[in-house]
């Protein structure tokens, strides 16, 4: 009993394993994978708001100006030259900018 305990917690070196040990599609997990992050009512709420301005408060701080365009994972905003992609999933809240007409 002490020799099969003993045999059971050893740790099994890769070079010792045979194929049918080896974790299945090992070769798939070198290959890159496009991960995409969806905000279905982010990308909702922000669609509403094309046309006119709006204020979103982002992880790294707060962008305004009017919403040109909203794609499943970016807002599109403009103030005066500048344009702004931001990214939905950064977002923490949105709300329409009625301070300026």
């Amino acid at each position: 009993m002490n020799n099969m305990y003993h045999t059971m917690t050893q740790p099994m070196h890769m070079d010792n394993m045979n194929m049918m040990q080896q974790p299945m599609h090992m070769e798939n997990m070198m290959q890159p994978k496009q991960v995409m992050v969806v905000e279905p009512y982010v990308y909702a709420a922000t669609s509403t708001l094309v046309g006119k301005r709006a204020v979103l408060e982002t992880t790294r701080g707060r962008v305004a100006g009017l919403v040109m365009d909203v794609k499943p994972d970016h807002v599109v905003l403009q103030e005066r030259e500048s344009t702004f992609f931001v990214r939905l999933c950064e977002v923490v809240w949105i709300m329409p900018d009625t301070s300026q007409k």
